[in-house]
């Protein structure tokens, strides 16, 4: 069985305060939950930078390949036209299509890797820790297996950040 320990703040300061202080103490924290961004807290929480760039750099390359190629494809081998005297592979006239194809590979598959890896498919029920989350309440999830969760030491870090509630919630894998 799983613990999840909720913390709710005031303020930012507290929560990436509290967030450290938990991360120092050996506690996982699954998730912080804020109205709006807060800087720092990324890095409190030990987040490492997002791959996304790099996801979004491959699938831009592989529309831009498919773009060219296709062209290619079309002009030289499947529908070679001679127009106004052009050789049949012009690079010039492909780069407009080959642009879009990068753009569009590179934003589709962004999105949807983005929605596969965070889980945030349409149809799923979210789980919701602490209900005001999203008005004025910032929000701490820290999970531990329920033999190794010191409950009197997350409630002293809590108490020592000026948190506003706690409380704690059982769950089966």
């Amino acid at each position: 069985m799983k613990i999840y320990f909720v913390v709710s703040f005031d303020n930012e300061y507290d929560l990436v305060g509290a967030t450290q202080d938990f991360r120092n103490n050996g506690f996982n924290i699954l998730d912080a939950y804020t109205p709006y961004a807060v800087h720092g807290l990324d890095k409190a929480m030990g987040l490492k930078p997002s791959r996304l760039s790099k996801i979004c750099f491959g699938f831009a390359f592989i529309g831009l390949t498919i773009g060219l190629y296709g062209q290619y494809w079309i002009s030289t081998v499947n529908w070679p036209i001679n127009i106004g005297g052009k050789p049949w592979n012009s690079m010039p006239g492909f780069l407009p299509i080959a642009f879009e194809t990068t753009v569009l590979f590179a934003g589709l598959g962004t999105v949807f890797t983005l929605l596969w890896r965070t889980g945030i498919l349409p149809g799923r029920k979210p789980k919701v820790y602490a209900p005001a989350v999203t008005d004025d309440v910032f929000a701490l999830v820290i999970t531990e297996e329920t033999n190794t969760f010191d409950s009197e030491k997350a409630e002293n870090i809590s108490t020592k950040y000026h948190s506003i509630e706690w409380h704690e919630k059982l769950e089966s894998e």
